[in-house]
């Protein structure tokens, strides 16, 4: 085999890209990904400059996780008996009046903190609909086979906005401050309107369960009920819940780069460069059989590179630590959403994919609870590398336990 040949046979499948409504979603969200990623870093900065507290940055996160848990379920079971078509669009519109209303308390310089609280809950809220909406639709536009490489697709694309985003947001709140991030926001996040627009009509399949509780009750029995979906959710909420330092990154800045916004930028964008690598060289990923033990590796090493980098004092250590933290995280995303929507009949895809998302979402949004508190009690660097330790070593004891996810082969 050529080096040609063995490159490509890694690279990343661009195959579903030539289905059209697949094409328009991914470039909507190359779009409005960006604008997300300006907003991440703008948001934790504001806060962290209203309060000087990581406590309160890692409090972000419950503002986004109580909408995420609410809507994310009511919102899978909604995708699962209405147009698919017309739910992404009400989520994405309810998300754009989110940034816009951040947008104007920043322009008008309120400073009030429970606002800026206020408008991450309903940003959060629109998310919460689209997202598991968004997951449910792509079975359908999609053959099958294409489904693994679509979802590293779209970890590619999410990893990218998340490295130019911090990176652009950084900038700009450097020179015109935190209006101008949150209006970039605002601007970019048209691209994903018009791709939820462009779709065609997708009414549901198969048998219709009125949305409610016990549409949300069985989707949550079904994973119950599945040992191999059920231990996918744990694995990702230890990685998260445990590891996830975002929260203190504003603290990291100002104790050990002097404030500086181009280290903040940096280090937001950390784990997203090595998630763009991971992405871009995915194309081996769908051959690994073993998906439940290659779970818990990864998660692992995602572990260990968090820790590390909570020791580094250089700046380009600390990127380097989450970038290798950042690749394994993307590998473990793309088979979590791979087993989730190929294991699902579509009658119940938008319940699972709620379900998911709710995990996926929400255990970051521990995470910065997690960082924020445990810094106030044992310091940054006990918050970070603690976490980080813990993560690796949870995930090998839970995730190695269970025989049926042990032992899982994909499909």
């Amino acid at each position: 085999m050529t080096i040609g040949e063995l490159v490509k046979r890694h690279l990343v499948d661009t195959r579903p890209l030539g289905v059209p409504e697949y094409r328009r979603i991914w470039l909507g969200q190359a779009v409005s990904q960006l604008g997300v990623g300006v907003t991440v870093v703008a948001v934790g900065q504001q806060v962290w400059e209203l309060t000087h507290s990581s406590f309160w940055v890692g409090l972000l996160g419950m503002a986004n996780l109580i909408p995420l848990i609410v809507f994310g379920l009511w919102g899978g079971a909604v995708a699962d008996a209405v147009d698919r078509r017309k739910l992404l669009i009400v989520g994405s519109f309810i998300a754009w009046s989110a940034t816009l209303l951040i947008l104007v308390q920043a322009l008008l310089d309120l400073r009030n903190l429970f606002l800026i609280f206020a408008a991450v809950a309903v940003n959060s809220t629109g998310f919460a609909i689209t997202g598991p909406t968004r997951g449910a639709i792509i079975p359908r536009i999609l053959e099958p086979e294409l489904v693994p490489s679509a979802n590293a697709l779209n970890s590619l694309v999410y990893s990218m906005g998340a490295v130019a985003g911090p990176m652009i947001g950084a900038v700009v709140m450097a020179s015109v401050g935190f209006g101008g991030a949150y209006a970039v926001d605002a601007l970019l996040f048209t691209g994903s309107l018009y791709a939820a627009l462009k779709l065609p009509s997708l009414p549901p399949l198969g048998e219709v369960t009125r949305p409610g509780a016990r549409a949300v009750v069985e989707g949550l029995s079904f994973i119950l009920r599945s040992p191999v979906l059920l231990m996918s959710f744990v694995v990702d909420i230890i990685a998260m819940m445990f590891a996830l330092p975002r929260a203190l990154f504003p603290e990291l800045t100002a104790e050990r780069f002097g404030g500086s916004m181009i280290a903040l930028g940096w280090m937001t964008s950390a784990m997203a460069i090595g998630s763009v690598v991971g992405a871009l060289f995915s194309g081996w990923v769908g051959r690994v059989s073993r998906q439940g033990v290659a779970l818990v590796v990864v998660i692992a090493v995602w572990g260990v590179a968090v820790a590390a980098a909570g020791f580094a004092h250089d700046l380009w250590l600390v990127v380097v630590f989450m970038a290798v933290g950042g690749l394994a995280d993307v590998i473990s995303s793309v088979w979590r959403q791979s087993i989730l929507q190929l294991y699902a009949p579509d009658e119940m895809r938008g319940r699972l994919q709620g379900a998911f998302m709710v995990v996926v979402a929400g255990g970051p949004r521990l995470g910065d609870l997690r960082a924020g508190a445990t810094a106030t009690v044992f310091g940054l660097t006990g918050a970070w590398v603690g976490g980080g330790i813990a993560c690796a070593v949870a995930v090998l004891i839970v995730g190695l336990s269970v025989a049926g996810f042990r032992n899982y082969r994909a499909r």
